[in-house]
């Protein structure tokens, strides 16, 4: 066989090596912000282990700048990142911060719901609240449908989605699923790709997780009626109150991208309402969500997008002093 022309060696030599960084440089980055968000080492010294695997893996490949060395480094540096990513417990023994401290739970007997610890808080603002919390009960057999909420506060491909669940008598109950956060601690979209938060599914009233964003956080939101059948909004509220039960006994982790407010709930509900949906991107840059729920029908596809817009936007239609099924009729009002 013919030996390759020079160039054309050279042109597969930085081939392959491109072909490996692909594969090194995300690796060594990953493994690198494991060990800085997951060490059970104080700050500096974590920064320093974190800081020194690059390093680590620049020197090794200076040494012995082979096809071989470069694979062995990226699963050396994957493998350090994952051990320790994986060896984080989740908890329910932390210092909380009040508004997630307590954790919801439900007694289900048939169609009859207690669901307990209802978060209703009192907001002067909204580091300034009066915590309260209580049991209701519910009918599924009474169950008159589900609502979409959007909350943005920056970029549009961005958002906190919350369902609410209403019943006849005009009760409704809303559920937010967050990061069960820490005192002192902020949330960082980062740590929340490492394991640094629990999850918390937050069941409340509409006047706490609706009212805190738009009238204390200054926050936009919008509303949406979801196009599903009732029996299917009853199962699928029977399956989040089955997860909130399991967190009750079993912590577990938040993640920003696979477990966050929008994929988990999309997890758990896709499998009843629709379990032949496609994946769509826009249910990661969730912002985008009403979009991709309005081409499938979840959303009523006989009204423009941009009409359901309008008419779902929840800012300024309430007065302050409106509270319970009277504010929840409020905001839904043409």
């Amino acid at each position: 066989m013919a030996k390759l022309p020079q160039s054309r060696d050279r042109a597969l030599w930085w081939a392959s090596w491109l072909a490996l960084a692909v594969v090194l440089v995300p690796a060594v980055a990953w493994a690198s912000l494991a060990l800085n968000y997951c060490l059970p080492l104080p700050g500096a010294a974590r920064t320093l282990v974190a800081a020194a695997l690059p390093v680590a893996a620049l020197l090794a490949l200076w040494r012995s700048p082979r096809r071989r060395t470069a694979l062995a480094v990226a699963a050396g540096a994957l493998a350090s990142g994952l051990i320790t990513f994986y060896a984080q417990a989740a908890s329910h023994a932390r210092d909380w911060v009040p508004e997630v401290s307590v954790l919801p739970w439900a007694e289900i007997d048939g169609d009859r719901i207690t669901l307990h610890n209802i978060r209703s808080c009192e907001y002067r603002s909204e580091s300034d609240f009066d915590l309260r919390h209580r049991s209701d009960t519910f009918d599924l057999s009474q169950m008159a449908g589900v609502d979409l909420f959007q909350v943005y506060w920056g970029s549009p491909a961005i958002a906190h989605t919350m369902l609410s669940f209403g019943f006849d008598d005009g009760r409704r109950i809303c559920l937010s699923v967050e990061t069960r956060r820490e005192r002192g601690e902020a949330y960082d979209a980062l740590k929340g790709f490492f394991r640094q938060y629990e999850i918390i599914y937050i069941w409340g009233d509409e006047t706490d997780l609706v009212r805190l964003r738009t009238d204390h956080r200054g926050e936009t939101v919008y509303r949406y009626r979801l196009n599903v059948p009732v029996e299917k909004a009853r199962a699928v509220l029977r399956e989040y109150l089955r997860v909130s039960n399991d967190l009750r006994d079993t912590p577990q982790w938040y993640n920003a991208l696979l477990d966050n407010c929008t994929t988990t709930l999309i997890g758990h509900a896709r499998p009843i309402i629709n379990p032949d949906a496609a994946l769509d991107w826009r249910w990661f840059a969730n912002g985008y969500l009403h979009e991709v729920m309005h081409e499938r029908g979840t959303l009523d596809s006989t009204v423009p997008l941009d009409q359901l817009r309008r008419d779902g936007l929840v800012n300024g239609r309430a007065p302050a002093e409106l509270t319970g099924a009277d504010y929840s009729r409020r905001i839904r009002e043409p």
